[in-house]
């Protein structure tokens, strides 16, 4: 969850004149964090996770199931240790914090205290994303339940929200989901509205339909109401923004409404912080397709398995001369990418880096770049901060407009909290004991706590094997953008390959006046397509494996069996994931589509695979249902 203003929201006509005093002042507050924060030293690991719900009603009698509309009244319930904590009427921290997402039917949990270095705190995860979820359901009424999947299935279908409305809001104005699916609070309305005024159209999403057997060729979608006439947009539709052969989504909410599973690392200082995020960015294309799980939207199979595409689509506030389709007139830059996408740039002056990594053409606002440069921040970290401040604003409060820039952050997180990357560099906040952190963000969430507590640690594992081996897994920018669209495809851990290292390991330094081989240099950094079996597992004689270099890692530590036994179990699933021998979330939701007996081969999940589908879900995340196929012989 971004920042979280209140006071009164600007309408795009009015806020885009004070788009260049928020990119001043937040420029100022940045330095200001900055300066007195760049040489600061922290406890070398603390870190957390974010697992995001959909809060669904089930109707066992009729064998439906509903997206309900009423997560802010369990929030109030969820919220209220926090706030007696807060106010010294406990003493004790609670065991979760809770926070409201974008979707009035999503809650966001986090464990109430960040988790420390220590094995312990890793065993302990799984325990405390069980106990998140007992908290929710204590909060909730009987026949509501919090459910870890990515998307709900039907959304934006007729009749799957309680209480039920019709989609006709000013907000978003869209055809399928009304303006009452949104988080009431002003920030959300108005991104949704303002992203739509900048664009000067509606977003525009497009995922491939599944073609089964049944599936009409070309597939035409019979639900669009092409000739609605309720906004000015509507007829976008029809004029070729829904694309044939493929599934029409026009709202924030079919992306921003996705659940995620994200990790935040609080690193030992700056540069242990810059150089996490570069060396976890290649890695983030590859944990979307290990954790893949959303293979459906808006009621149909669609023929990808990650939310990472849509989601991008659904905030893409571009206007057409930023897209490239109409020449510069209005608009400052060309820019090639959404708000919400892969790192355009490394970060770290570690001595591995190389600037043939950085292969893409970055857009960056050059006058910030300078006062940047000339007040002491290095180009790396200067060009970073100059491309996330090319997007303007788009929520600003007319009372938070001039804040005192030495206590605020407001300016600077408007914008910083707007660019959805895979990895997000983030500052401590003003007058905070908080370090420098790192969020890994490009997995998604999975069915039961087991996984996502195994996905979590493993992540966690490999930033330690990162640290204490001097990894290095530095590759062209431009591959790994293309192992994110790798990464969305059908099945892509069976039957798809990704650019990756070839040799991981920091060479030596020459010393004296030797001078290295350009040919050796060349092939220590050369990298190829391996199967992400080959990446996680290794290959014999060739790229060691992320699973077998943790386990390394964990031989040469002090370590008990018990706990070891855990962490390997975790590791055991990855591993699987990997080679196949487990599915993913994505290919057993499709299974299971594809398998019940009123699927009609014809891509459509109706009502009723809806239900089983939802509540197999929920059994298997409660321990009640135990597919082998997903989860082996682990105890979810």
């Amino acid at each position: 969850m971004g920042l979280l203003s209140l006071g009164t929201p600007l309408h795009w006509s009015e806020a885009k004149g004070y788009a260049d005093h928020v990119r001043k002042h937040g420029i100022e507050q940045f330095l200001h964090i900055y300066n007195y924060q760049k040489d600061r030293q922290t406890q070398c690991l603390l870190w957390g996770d974010e697992i995001e719900y959909i809060v669904v009603k089930f109707n066992d009698e009729e064998k439906t199931t509903k997206l309900s509309l009423r997560a802010f009244d369990i929030l109030e319930k969820l919220e209220k240790p926090e706030h007696d904590w807060l106010a010294g009427i406990e003493k004790e921290p609670p065991a979760a914090l809770w926070r409201p997402e974008y979707g009035r039917y999503m809650i966001e949990g986090t464990p109430g205290l960040p988790y420390g270095a220590t094995f312990r705190d890793l065993v302990g995860v799984e325990d405390n994303m069980k106990l998140r979820r007992k908290m929710a359901h204590a909060a909730m009424d009987p026949d509501e339940y919090a459910v870890s999947l990515v998307n709900y299935p039907r959304l934006g279908c007729p009749n799957q929200l309680y209480p039920d409305h019709e989609p006709n809001g000013p907000a978003c104005q869209s055809m399928f989901v009304p303006d009452q699916i949104i988080n009431p609070h002003a920030r959300f309305p108005t991104l949704t509205a303002n992203i739509r005024r900048r664009r000067g159209s509606k977003v525009q999403i497009n995922m491939p339909i599944f073609h089964d057997v049944n599936t009409p060729k070309p597939f035409i979608d019979p639900t669009i109401p092409w000739d609605r006439d309720l906004f000015k947009h509507d007829k976008e539709a029809k004029e070729g923004a829904a694309l044939p052969d493929h599934i029409y989504m026009d709202a924030m909410a079919f992306g921003m409404g996705c659940c995620c599973l994200q990790i935040t690392f609080q690193a030992c200082n700056i540069d242990e912080g810059r150089r996490l995020y570069d060396q976890l960015a290649p890695v983030a294309p590859l944990m979307m397709a290990l954790s893949a799980n959303s293979p459906i939207y808006r009621g149909y199979l669609a023929d990808v398995d990650a939310r990472w595409n849509v989601i991008s689509a659904s905030v893409d506030d571009r206007t057409p001369e930023e897209r490239g389709l109409k020449p510069l007139k209005d608009s400052k830059y060309v820019i090639n990418k959404s708000r919400y996408d892969s790192i355009d740039s490394y970060l770290s002056n570690d001595p591995t880096y190389k600037s043939k990594y950085d292969d893409i053409d970055l857009v960056y606002d050059k006058d910030i770049y300078q006062k940047l440069r000339d007040s002491g921040v290095d180009e790396k970290l200067a060009r970073h901060v100059a491309h996330l401040f090319i997007r303007d604003p788009l929520v600003i409060f007319k009372e938070l407009l001039n804040l005192d820039d030495s206590q605020s952050s407001d300016h600077f997180e408007n914008l910083q909290s707007t660019n959805w990357q895979t990895m997000r560099f983030k500052p401590p906040p003003p007058n905070s004991s908080i370090g420098w952190r790192v969020e890994f963000r490009s997995m998604e969430v999975q069915i039961s706590d087991f996984e996502n507590a195994a996905y979590s640690v493993f992540i966690v594992l490999l930033t330690r094997v990162i640290l204490s081996f001097g990894l290095n897994f530095y590759i062209p920018i431009s591959k790994v953008d293309a192992n994110m669209q790798t990464a969305h495809k059908r099945d892509a851990v069976l039957n798809e390959k990704f650019y990756f290292r070839k040799n991981v390991f920091t060479s030596r330094t020459p010393t004296g006046n030797a001078q290295p081989n350009p040919e050796s240099v060349e092939d220590e950094d050369a990298y190829e397509l391996m199967t992400l079996n080959e990446i996680v597992n290794g290959k014999e004689n060739g790229f060691p494996g992320f699973v077998p270099l943790i386990h390394s890692y964990l031989n040469s530590t002090n370590i008990d069996i018990e706990t070891r036994c855990k962490l390997s179990s975790y590791l055991s699933l990855i591993s699987k994931r990997a080679s196949g021998e487990l599915m993913t979330g994505a290919a057993y939701l499709r299974q299971f589509v594809q398998n019940h007996p009123a699927y009609k081969k014809d891509s459509v999940v109706s009502d009723e695979i809806t239900y089983d589908l939802v509540k197999r879900a929920d059994q298997i995340a409660k321990g009640e249902y135990h597919p082998k196929e997903l989860l082996g012989d682990f105890t979810a």
